[in-house]
């Protein structure tokens, strides 16, 4: 027969709400482990004075009772697992596992028996319900009747919170069964009453959870804080753990009490009780017991009279008092040398304590993970900058816990923390690069190839060359044809003409007439070019040679179909990032033909670059030629139009020989269209005359 026997998926029961954990069974006796808090409960063989098998309602269970009255609980067993217990009782223990069915007629009429630390109701032989007396918070009595209130229990929807006895008066003199009732229900319940002195009382301590300050009195059995608004009685059968953390300071140090049911302040519960001392506080302490009664009770781990660090003082007479030892940080020690690691977690920042089996966050909340319920943990980016990370540790139960705001300095601490406990890393392959080239985590990004980077700086190239190409061509040809001083020059000789053309025709005021929008004309005429400018550079010839393309983008329009046919359906995104992948990987002598190929192209480019600036030379010249003389041409028709208009609204003498004498100007609405269509193809054959001035049409005249 085996030593030892395991069982993974069993619930305790344990104030009433089950707890998952696992079961193993040895020589030496029976242990449980709790999944959630990680508790241990450890029944000596010799301890175990009955074992009874039932059916419950999640299969079958098994009750164990102690030779002192503790009672023991575990449901989830299979009933084909029945004879291998019950041959491991016998063969190990000693103890025959009895079958006993519960009742289930549901009559509320039978018979109370008290054994140990359990209150059964039971109908004939057979139990119908069984009340744990730990569980009890108070016991009353009246006429007849008993009353029992439960602790609140805060893992369960639903709890039992009252149960009512009636007791039938009896014939017997001097014992009434009511009190009976209630004093054996009393001398087992958790019903804590500071009656008698304290053992020792700490004044005025700060304590962060729950915030304030309280008097912590030490009664032989419980904690009492009393605090200005609240009071707590905490039982040392309810403490879990006991830790003493350094700040980072060094001049302060946390003492955390973890609970287990926590404590309550309305429908807050507090897991974890935090005191914050300082190191420079002392005090000498006395207990308010005999030394016989100190050296009887606490084996020497105490004494009447002592002195030292307050942190000290308080720590060692819990660590007498509950028989639990206290947690310190191992020998972890981050970048500035403390021995934990600041962060945030959820909206407040801490302290974040790598211990030798877990992980604690104090303060706000106070988070404890123990190592054997992590699934694995994550070193992940910061969101906000990339000079911190965070650190993500997710539990067996898919619980997510993210610490974040972590100094990157702090990265290869931790990492190395992580992996001598040998913790799974999600993302191990990366952070092990990382690690290697720690130096350059914040520059982690340009070491992969980004094919959208290199189109953009491909782009930009091509912007860069085309501004000083059009700044050699197509600029030239903008700025010859926007020539503020030859504007100026073309505007004086116009309004000179027209000055002229007005004189002879004998009125004097026209002058200043003609001279006022010449000023507005010289205004349009500098503004019109300066609209133009931007335009003619924002136009691409598209007979023009096309860039070059890079060595990259060379290989990917070769290798795009090979690569689709490799990984069929893949997205555009995902095309780039594989092909940058695949010319990260490529040897440098690979790498080094395509850059020839770019080189080739590149000469190609310049060489058809040349000959395109030759030919766009000469196309730009009798470009500039043409705008001139279609500029001239405008000025003469405004020419012709501003004297036929003042001779029309002139009141001069002249107004009589214009019926009888026609100029060369003049031309009449017939034979405007005729003149401006053989302007026209004057024009095309390059053989325009400027318009007649004013002294040619006088010359005409004689």
């Amino acid at each position: 027969m085996a030593d030892t026997l395991e069982f993974n998926e069993i619930y305790q029961e344990v104030k009433g709400s089950m707890n998952d954990g696992r079961l193993r069974l040895s020589r030496q006796g029976v242990i449980f482990k709790n999944s959630k808090t990680g508790k241990v409960d450890n029944i000596q063989a010799s301890e175990l004075a009955e074992g009874v098998w039932r059916r419950v309602a999640l299969g079958h269970g098994l009750k164990l009772l102690t030779k002192n009255g503790h009672v023991y609980k575990y449901d989830g067993f299979r009933e084909s697992e029945f004879d291998k217990l019950s041959d491991f009782f016998k063969a190990h223990y000693c103890l025959e596992l009895a079958e006993k069915d519960l009742c289930v007629k549901g009559w509320n009429w039978g018979t109370v028996r008290f054994g140990g630390q359990l209150l059964s109701f039971d109908i004939g032989e057979q139990p119908v319900f069984e009340i744990p007396l730990s569980n009890v918070s108070q016991c009353t009595t009246g006429k007849n009747e008993v009353t029992l209130e439960f602790h609140q229990n805060d893992d369960a929807e639903v709890s039992l919170m009252e149960v009512r006895f009636y007791v039938p008066p009896t014939q017997e003199d001097g014992v009434d069964p009511v009190e009976a009732f209630a004093q054996n229900v009393l001398s087992k319940a958790d019903v804590i009453q500071a009656t008698g002195d304290a053992i020792c009382i700490f004044r005025e301590l700060q304590c962060l959870t729950p915030r304030g300050r309280y008097d912590i009195r030490i009664y032989p059995t419980f904690l009492h804080l009393h605090g200005k608004t609240f009071d707590y009685k905490i039982p040392y059968t309810t403490v879990l753990r006991l830790f003493l953390l350094p700040h980072k300071d060094q001049r302060q140090m946390f003492f955390v009490i973890s609970l287990d049911p926590p404590i309550k302040q309305g429908q807050t519960r507090y897991h974890f009780l935090i005191l914050l001392f300082s190191k420079d506080e002392d005090i000498s302490l006395t207990l308010n017991m005999n030394e016989e009664e100190v050296e009887k009770r606490f084996e020497g781990r105490l004494t009447k009279n002592m002195s030292g660090s307050l942190y000290e003082m308080v720590s060692r007479v819990m660590k007498a008092l509950v028989n639990r030892k206290i947690t310190v940080p191992g020998n972890f020690q981050g970048h500035s040398g403390a021995q934990c690691i600041t962060c945030s977690y959820k909206a407040s920042s801490g302290l974040l304590y790598p211990l030798e089996r877990g992980f604690i966050y104090v303060h706000k909340p106070p988070v404890h993970i123990r190592f054997d319920e992590i699934s694995f943990v994550n070193f992940a980016r910061g969101t906000t900058t990339t000079r911190s990370f965070d650190f993500e540790i997710e539990t067996k139960q898919g619980t997510q816990y993210t610490f974040s705001s972590i100094e990157r300095e702090e990265y290869g601490k931790l990492f190395d923390f992580v992996n001598a406990k040998k913790l799974n890393i999600k993302n191990r392959g990366l952070k092990e690069g990382m690690k290697q080239s720690y130096d350059e985590y914040a520059d982690s990004d340009e070491d992969q190839h980004d094919a959208y980077l290199e189109r953009m700086k491909e782009e930009g190239k091509i912007r860069e060359e085309n501004a000083n190409d059009s700044s050699d061509g197509s600029g030239e040809e903008t700025d010859e044809s926007f020539n503020p001083g030859e504007e100026d020059d073309d505007v004086a000789e116009e309004f000179d003409s027209n000055a002229s053309a007005s004189s002879s025709s004998g009125d004097g005021d026209s002058d200043r007439d003609d001279k006022k929008p010449a000023k507005k004309a010289k205004i349009v005429k500098d503004r019109k070019p300066r609209k133009k400018q931007p335009e003619s550079k924002k136009g691409k010839d598209p007979n023009a040679p096309k860039r070059p393309m890079s060595a990259y983008m060379l290989w990917l329009n070769a290798s795009r179909e090979k690569i689709k046919s490799d990984h069929p359906g893949i997205s555009i995104t995902d095309l780039s990032k594989k092909a940058g992948e695949l010319w990260k990987a490529m040897s440098k002598e690979k790498k080094e033909e395509w850059d020839r190929k770019a080189e080739d192209a590149r000469r190609d480019y310049e060489k058809a670059m040349k000959e395109y600036s030759k030919a766009d030379s000469h196309r730009g010249e009798r470009s500039k030629k043409k705008k001139k003389k279609q500029e001239k041409v405008v000025k003469g028709k405004g020419d012709k139009k501003g004297t036929t208009s003042k001779s029309a609204s002139s009141k001069s003498p002249a107004k009589g020989m214009s019926d009888s004498f026609k100029s060369k100007e003049f031309v009449s609405s017939d034979e405007s269209s005729s003149a401006e269509s053989k302007k026209e193809d004057s024009e095309d054959e390059g053989a325009a005359s400027p318009p007649p001035s004013s002294e040619d049409s006088a010359s005409g005249s004689d």
